[in-house]
């Protein structure tokens, strides 16, 4: 899938007004970080090769404006009949600025490791779903749109095409995702912040491009899910790096 790399008016402003809002002015005028925000942590490697190049920014984009950001989140996943933890980080990367005085956001990469299903063969990979939008209000810190590329262990008699998902690009899984802990800032350098996020409200849809397995794999994951029956919980380190 190949996502797209500028998103309109709906597109991210979510950190600039929590973090660069708050938390950077409070970094820019020399206020004291939060409890924890010691140098010298073990934070984890924020690798920004994935960050979108300057020329892939919107025309108008003043790269002394613009940001890239890295993101780890680890958590726990239960959707259907799956309820498994999220112990190795999904990695998102996207850079956000202003262009003629509205937020626009460049989406870079996401990365994730397979969730093993327990009591099946079966794994869940989350994926960008093609949308996100983390503009932060009063309701919520943003939305993201994800899929799960749905693979199976070797020696299985029939095993799921190499395009079967949970979701898809036309029927994604919706997240709107809500604070679960406040945002704080635990380096200044460099500039890290984190926070708590889920959704536990999201529906989840039937598999997609599964062929004759859909059915199959359908009843093994409880799918379709209703709202209220998954919650997709994150606790999220982001490290932010300016263009200039």
């Amino acid at each position: 899938m190949t996502p797209n790399r500028t998103t309109s008016n709906r597109a991210v402003r979510r950190f600039a007004d929590a973090v660069a809002g708050a938390l950077l002015a409070g970094l820019v005028l020399g206020a004291a970080p939060a409890q924890g925000a010691e140098r010298g942590l073990d934070l984890p490697e924020f690798d920004f090769s994935a960050c979108p190049a300057v020329d892939e920014l919107p025309a108008g984009a003043d790269p002394g404006t613009w940001r890239c950001e890295v993101m780890h989140a680890t958590g726990r996943l239960r959707m259907g009949v799956v309820d498994e933890p999220l112990t190795e980080p999904m990695r998102i990367t996207f850079a956000e600025g202003r262009v003629d005085g509205e937020f626009r956001q460049v989406f870079g990469e996401m990365t994730a490791v397979p969730i093993r299903v327990g009591g099946t063969p079966l794994t869940l990979t989350p994926r960008y779903g093609g949308y996100s939008d983390f503009l932060s209000d009063d309701t919520r810190r943003g939305e993201f749109d994800l899929t799960f590329a749905i693979g199976a262990a070797h020696g299985l008699p029939a095993r799921p095409s190499s395009g079967c998902s949970v979701g898809s690009d036309e029927d994604a899984v919706h997240l709107v995702l809500k604070d679960t802990d406040p945002t704080r800032v635990i380096s200044r350098d460099p500039l890290v912040v984190a926070f708590g996020t889920q959704d536990a409200e999201f529906t989840a849809p039937r598999t997609s491009g599964c062929g004759p397995l859909g059915r199959v794999l359908d009843r093994a994951l409880g799918l379709p899910s209703a709202a209220g029956a998954n919650v997709f919980a994150m606790d999220v380190t982001v490290a932010i790096r300016p263009y200039v």
